[in-house]
């Protein structure tokens, strides 16, 4: 089963210094058909004016993925961590027992984001954020593990889900593939570029709600970037 979302019909909220699109329900957008998929609660699509950004706010119990597809964020939290993500790259924050952050575009230009967050196993536990580098060219032509709560995932910045974010840059015509436990949702956007997954058509920032496939085939029908969450 895979049922398409395209990006004009999802939630939106426009402020003066944030444009939004939540794949599911969030702030003022509430779909109860829309709740979550597998552990994946949360995909926000933000757009961040200049010199804007999100203020210190509490979040506790959430695993909190932060996708940069243009511009750069810069964190800093309650732990006392600070640091700048760059286009291309990936933070996470596991918000554990509860944990005070902000978000800021400190850029001249918009930062654009994708925003996940993901049900962690347990509740509780020591609150903690990295974050590091995924170039784009060791993402050409296969899907690269960037964040992942299984043993064995390399480099990927650990999370406290059974989940795995994923991303691959492909060239117009590039297919990768990706096997689909059984019990197991995905849910996967492009940052940029159409593909088509097992036949059907995803454009730039629709989603794709994803189950019961044993196996997902990804082909660029143009130059593409796509971003992939494997849950439980």
């Amino acid at each position: 089963m895979i049922e398409r979302r395209p990006l004009a019909g999802l939630g939106h909220a426009s402020h003066d210094w944030l444009d939004t699109w939540h794949h599911f329900s969030f702030a003022g957008y509430h779909d109860p058909e829309r709740m979550g998929w597998g552990r994946l609660r949360v995909w926000n699509d933000d757009e961040i004016a200049a010199g804007a950004g999100f203020p210190p706010h509490p979040h506790a119990d959430m695993e909190i993925i932060t996708y940069v597809r243009e511009g750069a964020i810069s964190h800093e939290d309650s732990l006392g961590n600070r640091g700048r993500t760059v286009a291309g790259d990936v933070q996470v924050m596991s918000a554990g027992s509860g944990i005070r952050h902000a978000e800021y575009n400190a850029e001249s230009e918009p930062t654009r984001i994708f925003q996940i967050w993901i049900i962690p196993d347990a509740r509780g536990g020591t609150p903690s954020w990295g974050t590091r580098p995924f170039p784009r060219g060791e993402r050409s032509g296969r899907l690269v593990t960037l964040a992942s709560g299984h043993d064995g995932d390399g480099e990927a910045l650990p999370i406290r889900a059974d989940a795995r974010v994923l991303a691959a840059t492909l060239a117009a015509g590039e297919e990768v593939r990706h096997a689909l436990g059984p019990g197991r949702h995905a849910y996967l956007a492009p940052a940029r570029g159409t593909v088509e997954v097992n036949g059907s058509r995803i454009g730039t920032r629709d989603g794709a709600a994803i189950r019961d496939e044993a196996e997902l085939r990804i082909r660029a029908v143009e130059d593409a970037e796509v971003v992939l969450v494997d849950s439980r």
